[in-house]
């Protein structure tokens, strides 16, 4: 098995991880201020895409879940290395809605970089 194939099953596993036992934050929550854990943290994103197709694995061969737009603010559980768009390997698992991943090519950071998954 290659080690794209290993890396693209390892983040779908850990996604499908992430989303069985991480409790999103509700709303009315700050961002991950104060009334969250550090775990639990959420960051933000603006999609930078005219039309972001939002993914099940980490990878652009997966199933679509959703689409984002550009000036979208998104929030970002977390990043991973999947597959690499235009020369940028990292995706972000995106909580809003539905557990989705977004390449990172595409979501420019507000505020700190993601925490690893």
């Amino acid at each position: 098995m290659s080690l794209r194939c290993r890396l693209a099953i390892t983040a779908a596993a850990g996604a499908l991880a992430a989303a069985a036992t991480v409790t999103p934050a509700v709303a009315g929550d700050d961002w991950g201020g104060h009334h969250q854990n550090q775990h639990s943290r959420l960051y933000k994103g603006v999609v930078t895409a005219d039309t972001l197709l939002l993914r099940s694995a980490p990878n652009r061969g997966s199933q679509v879940i959703r689409t984002a737009y550009r000036g979208q603010i998104v929030k970002i559980y977390c990043k991973t290395v999947g597959q690499n768009v235009q020369g940028n390997p990292l995706w972000y698992l995106l909580p809003d809605g539905t557990w989705a991943w977004g390449s990172a090519r595409y979501i420019d950071n507000i505020g700190p970089a993601p925490r690893w998954c």
